[in-house]
């Protein structure tokens, strides 16, 4: 029997079946829900309010996260509360995938303009009865190309539009095919896009000068739908509708993206004649509508590795009425065409020393360059430093605590924005992870003393905790950090290191022989290198040599879209690098057990 549900203040109604669950419902109904765990009920984010109707009674998870008080007043947790009849679920803004602070920025590159699309000024005389010529023969003897061709849509379309300019217009060509028309004197644009797990990155160039008008970010929508790449290929096979939803939602924002890049540059999407997109390859697959349930499980197989050109109109992307889409090819595993642009901007692959190159993110690929062999890995570090599992983890919003500092037993930070605190950002968790342990808060397991013996830490339900906002100086609202959290940083750099430790080996080399460390990627940005080093995170080496490049991964997809002879350079790297599967690896767990200490 359907049910109606009604998402306050958003707006949103829906009819679903019973046994649905209120997070599967908004989900329907486009309320994105933060679920970074994928509806398992381990992440307390998807907390809601039901103001009428019935619904299942409260798990032991609800009860544990959010108390008999809170259940009893009607928060639940939506993953975890099936419908049973007509509800009104009030939505607290919290509680909604939110905006973040993005990373668009990354190293200039110089690259020499070869793009894969250009504009021909057209003007040919109308015809008449001595010249009977059809337009698109008209159109052909205007364009010193050979063989062209016209996309379906515009040769529909080019008769009206040549009467319509006068017989004076544009043509977009990529290749040797016309893929749009558009008024005499426009320059062809091309969009570039970085499908991160947790965000986008979008960029709109003149690919007749090769400038980048515009850069934006913003959210990937599927967080709604798990924080991490498995989280997000098991909603796409457990679920009728999943993989539609994860590919519908990217494809909205990337359209969304497009639009409003056009905007500012005023231009029009029609102008767009060709794109290339970026992601690793559990990205690429739910981009492009390829299936993923073989990739989720051992040996994680692509569906397809090769690169792709494919009409946008194909993949759902609204640009000039032919225009393609060029998707670098993926490495092997969860490596993909990201890890091959960032290679493509740092130029790692050109290297004869020893360099490693680490994108870091919820999934963290790691490459290292060592005396003409390219080794390269993937690593599950998963999405603590975005905040995720963390008691008062968030992402980089405003009021997030990013920079830590411990001197005397007191905690100085900074907000994003300088605005009051609500929670830690992964550079904040990173710095204060390093900071305890610097001020033997914490001991190089991560443990607390058995005592509690230390400054502002205290006991809690879980263990000890560190207070690192007390509620005086905070309007009663504190934020603390305890042994869990700790435990959950161990994990993500744990991951990382043991990823990188597994490659020197396989290189034959050590920290000290290692000429440069590459971070790249959001958080890369904007982490405290000392911090990431007091840690363990990253190989001990100096510090000067040590490099933070910013979104390289954009850097490179602009890279490809401005280059044809790049994509082909692209395609070499893919063939060089020998790809590392983690799993199968002897030392892994060792490694990873080693890799745990704090320092």
């Amino acid at each position: 029997m359907p049910y109606q549900v009604d998402f306050e203040p958003i707006g949103r109604r829906i009819r679903v079946e019973s046994d649905t669950t209120l997070l599967d419902a908004a989900q329907r109904a486009g309320v994105l829900l933060t679920a970074i765990c994928g509806g398992e009920g381990s992440c307390g984010r998807c907390i809601v309010r039901v103001m009428s109707g019935q619904v299942s009674s409260p798990t032991m998870i609800e009860q544990a996260e959010l108390g008999r008080d809170r259940t009893a007043a009607g928060w639940r947790l939506a993953c975890q509360t099936i419908i049973a009849s007509d509800v009104h679920v009030h939505v607290p803004p919290d509680s909604l995938a939110t905006a973040q602070r993005t990373q668009t920025e990354g190293q200039a590159v110089p690259v020499e303009l070869q793009p894969a699309a250009r504009a021909f000024d057209v003007q040919v005389a109308p015809p008449t009865l001595d010249d009977l010529r059809s337009d698109a023969a008209r159109v052909r003897a205007a364009i010193p190309l050979s063989h062209l061709s016209f996309d379906a849509r515009v040769l529909r379309r080019l008769s009206s539009e040549l009467r319509d300019a006068q017989f004076h217009l544009a043509a977009l060509v990529r290749g040797n095919e016309v893929v749009g028309t558009r008024p005499a004197g426009a320059s062809p644009l091309g969009l570039a896009v970085d499908i991160g797990t947790t965000k986008l990155a979008a960029y709109l160039a003149d690919l007749q000068s090769g400038e980048t008008l515009v850069a934006l970010g913003a959210m990937n929508p599927q967080i709604a739908y798990g924080e991490d790449v498995m989280a997000r290929i098991n909603h796409a096979i457990s679920h009728r509708e999943g993989a539609e939803q994860l590919r519908a939602g990217i494809v909205d924002a990337l359209n969304g993206l497009a639009r409003d890049l056009c905007a500012q540059a005023l231009r029009h999407v029609a102008d767009i004649a060709d794109a290339v997109v970026v992601g690793n390859t559990a990205m690429h697959h739910l981009f492009l509508g390829l299936p993923v349930r073989q990739l989720g499980l051992a040996p994680y197989v692509a569906a397809e590795s090769a690169a792709l050109d494919v009409k946008a109109r194909d993949v759902g992307l609204d640009l000039a009425p032919g225009a393609y889409v060029h998707l670098l090819p993926n490495v092997a595993g969860f490596v993909g065409a990201d890890h091959l642009a960032m290679l493509l901007a740092t130029g790692v692959a050109e290297r004869d020393d020893v360099v490693l190159a680490m994108d870091i993110g919820t999934n963290t690929e790691v490459s290292l360059r060592a005396h003409g062999k390219h080794f390269a890995c993937s690593t599950a570090s998963g999405p603590a430093f975005e905040g995720a599992h963390i008691r008062f983890g968030m992402r980089a919003a405003p009021g997030a605590i990013e920079r830590v500092s411990i001197r005397d037993g007191k905690v100085h930070y900074q907000t994003v924005g300088n605005m009051p605190p609500t929670g830690l950002c992964g550079s904040g968790i990173l710095d204060l992870a390093a900071q305890m342990r610097h001020a033997n808060i914490i001991n190089a397991r991560g443990a607390f003393p058995r005592d509690g013996n230390a400054p502002r830490v205290r006991r809690n339900d879980r263990g000890f905790e560190f207070v690192v906002v007390t509620g005086e100086e905070n309007g009663g609202t504190e934020i603390t950090f305890d042994r869990k959290d700790i435990s959950e940083i161990q994990l993500a750099k744990g991951a990382m290191r043991a990823g990188v430790n597994i490659l020197l080996k396989h290189a034959g080399v050590t920290d000290a022989d290692v000429d440069e460390l590459i971070i790249a990627g959001a958080f890369g940005t904007y982490l405290d290198i000392q911090s990431g080093l007091d840690i363990g995170m990253f190989p001990k080496i100096d510090r000067d040599k040590i490099r933070q490049v910013g979104n390289a991964a954009g850097a490179g997809a602009r890279i490809a879209l401005l280059s044809v002879a790049q994509r082909e350079r692209a395609v070499q790297i893919a063939h060089q690098i020998q790809y590392v599967e983690l799993t199968s690896e002897p030392d892994f767990q060792s490694e990873f057990a080693r890799a745990l200490s704090i320092g």
